[in-house]
């Protein structure tokens, strides 16, 4: 099967749609797997393929806007762990919490919340501030950032902000 803007699609065990890894702008042009959920039987696949060519248009900008949310993440965790952890980082603010952020190793998650819903773009990614559940970066629409925090594999926040502390 073809996806446009991810060219052809295997089926996984999990029946998940893969493509091969395609850069991502937005990541520095990292090469990653796209994994799309519930396209074979959505009734609106064009608004997949919308999501997916916003996302791959996407510069670097998109997460510098997101870089207070995460920061608040980071110092969330530091007020958690920040003493009891000797490799706990030191990250001065939002404009170096990126260096402490490694996406490389994971896949994009393309896929809608529910019937309806509008079809969301999501990120997971290893941080040096939670080696546990990491950091997940969810973008609707594939535009702009909705939801960043721990890994929870949940595409919206309950509140209307980018990091709920939970």
């Amino acid at each position: 099967m073809e996806i446009p803007g991810l060219g052809t699609v295997t089926e996984d065990e999990y029946e998940s749609l893969v493509s091969a890894p395609i850069p991502v702008s937005v990541l520095g042009g990292v090469s990653l797997p796209f994994h799309v959920d519930g396209y074979a039987d959505d009734p609106a696949p064009e608004e997949f393929h919308a999501a997916v060519r916003a996302f791959l248009a996407l510069d670097r900008t998109a997460l510098d806007a997101a870089a207070p949310a995460v920061f608040d993440y980071y110092r969330h965790m530091g007020e958690i762990f920040g003493d009891e952890l000797d490799d706990f980082p030191r990250i001065a603010g939002p404009a170096e919490v990126w260096d402490h952020v490694t996406f490389a190793r994971h896949e994009v998650t393309v896929s809608r919340d529910g019937e309806g819903e509008p079809v969301y773009v999501s990120l997971e990614a290893e941080c040096e501030w939670e080696v546990e559940h990491g950091l997940q970066v969810v973008f609707r629409d594939g535009a702009r950032v909705t939801k960043v925090g721990p890994y929870d594999g949940h595409l919206t926040n309950d509140a209307d902000v980018l990091y709920e502390r939970f």
